[in-house]
């Protein structure tokens, strides 16, 4: 087992900062006190900040490959064209689960839930490849299988047009068979991998694949994710279906829990954030693909007032474009103040820190093991250094982090007392053979054209109104 002491070393503590010492025995935080005595390696923490590592909350790792090319569209068009280019090659899922990995330990993150898009017909094979990559860094990963039973098309209201869809390549029950099994082969957490249920969300799935995903979530005590209400075509879409909000279906079939995540919660309305709390569910809010898409701005303030849980997510590299966790945190922070004048409402560096560690560990269900720096937790750690240009002149450490745009600060983290960057680098895996492997599998291009927004288009403008 790993044993270290880090010395002299800066953590928040009340409103203020403490310079301590902090014992890992075992993998686990030993003590936290002035003058401790080194056990294991000693490891220099001066003038360094000691955080719990974030959690990169919602992404989709092989998205990667489309960053920066993707349409300035809405969600709907923009899913239609990321589809119609979506990397089919095991290889590249492998390369972007790599490189997902290693931005978000980067930026401050140790734990990634990847909203996995699996390649048809080499479903397990998919989640084979990412659980390899992520095993390779050492990041700690939640893979959450990206499931649907409906076709595309199904994803946008019909409005006065009758539309007919054409079925979904593979069953419910087939989809819900590669997830048991997946479970079966892949889900441990003891070494740091996790398997999710994960509908993709109410647009594109029916309510057996919402309710089978909740039977084997309770079977073997999974927890659950998905997206929920990222535009307004979706809060249209869920009175068409249910005759009644979205939040208020899932909670009628049973699938809001202390174990479920949603991503985006743009479009809900007071009664549906009184659900939220109610059921404990979380909210996984991705400021930035939220402003890349026009999907809106989540009432994140509310949902705080409310006793909602919320963390941070990045999203995939596609709608975002890039796995900076620090930025999904300051644009997450300060994105808001301009939605309630009450100042005393709006969120402050610490409380941004504490929504991406301990919010995304209750977001998952693993509070009492992780996100905070407390004594028994697992030593999931990341440690700043504070001398780096963009962390000066001295002020108040977290604030800096959060508020400023912090590059290259990550000097040290550890997963579960092991560490896997040293001195700002990552150690477990050859990142420049990594860089090399992108820049070869990839070429420049500007313009692409996308088939299927062509075909639907027209009807997107429609029932929008435009």
């Amino acid at each position: 087992m790993v044993n270290f002491t880090i010395q002299d070393v800066l953590i928040a503590a009340g409103d203020d900062y403490a310079t301590v010492d902090v014992q890992v025995v075992d993998s686990k935080i030993a003590a936290i006190a002035p003058n401790l005595q080194v056990i294991g390696t000693a490891i220099d923490g001066k003038n360094k900040l000691l955080l719990p590592g974030f959690f990169n909350a919602h992404t989709h790792s092989s998205e990667m490959w489309q960053r920066g090319i993707m349409s300035m569209f809405p969600l709907e068009l923009w899913l239609a064209e990321l589809y119609d280019f979506a990397p089919l090659d095991p290889e590249e899922i492998y390369l972007s689960a790599l490189g997902t990995a290693v931005e978000t330990l980067l930026s401050g993150g140790t734990s990634v839930v990847d909203h996995l898009v699996l390649i048809p017909g080499l479903e397990l094979e998919t989640i084979a490849i990412a659980t390899r990559a992520y095993r390779e860094v050492g990041i700690r990963a939640f893979i959450a299988p990206l499931i649907q039973d409906e076709s595309l098309t199904a994803g946008m209201p019909s409005g006065e047009s009758a539309q007919t869809h054409e079925p979904y390549f593979r069953s419910t029950a087939a989809t819900l068979e590669i997830i048991e099994e997946a479970v079966k082969q892949f889900h441990r957490p003891d070494e740091g991998i996790n398997i999710l249920v994960a509908p993709t969300g109410i647009q594109l799935c029916t309510d057996a694949l919402f309710q089978g995903c909740t039977e084997l979530s309770d079977r073997y005590n999974l927890c659950r994710h998905s997206h929920l209400l990222e535009t307004k075509a979706q809060e249209k879409l869920a009175q068409e279906k249910y005759g009644c909000t979205a939040v208020e279906h899932l909670k009628r079939i049973g699938f809001l829990s202390n174990k479920t995540s949603l991503a985006h919660c743009v479009w809900l309305n007071d009664a549906d954030i009184a659900i939220l709390a109610e059921t404990q569910s979380t909210v996984v809010h991705n400021p930035l693909s939220n402003l890349r898409l026009g999907s809106g701005i989540a009432p994140i303030l509310k949902y705080r007032q409310a006793g909602v849980n919320v963390t941070f997510g990045c999203d995939g590299a596609s709608s975002n474009d890039s796995q900076d966790l620090l930025e999904a945190i300051k644009i997450g922070s300060i994105l808001h103040n301009v939605t309630d004048s009450d100042y005393q409402h709006w969120i402050t560096p610490r409380q941004a820190v504490e929504m991406a560690s301990l919010g995304g560990a209750n977001g998952l269900n693993i509070a009492d093991k992780l996100g905070s720096l407390t004594v028994g937790k697992q030593a999931d750690l990341v440690l700043y250094d504070l001398t780096n240009l963009s962390l000066l002149p001295r002020t108040d450490p977290i604030g800096l982090l959060v508020l400023g745009r912090p590059s290259n600060v990550v000097n040290s983290a550890w997963v579960n007392g092991k560490q896997i960057v040293t001195d700002g680098k990552v150690t477990t895996i050859n990142v420049d053979e990594l860089k090399q492997e992108l820049f070869n599998r990839s070429q420049w291009k500007t313009k692409r054209k996308s088939e299927t927004v062509a075909q639907i288009e027209a009807h997107y403008r429609t029932f929008m109104g435009l």
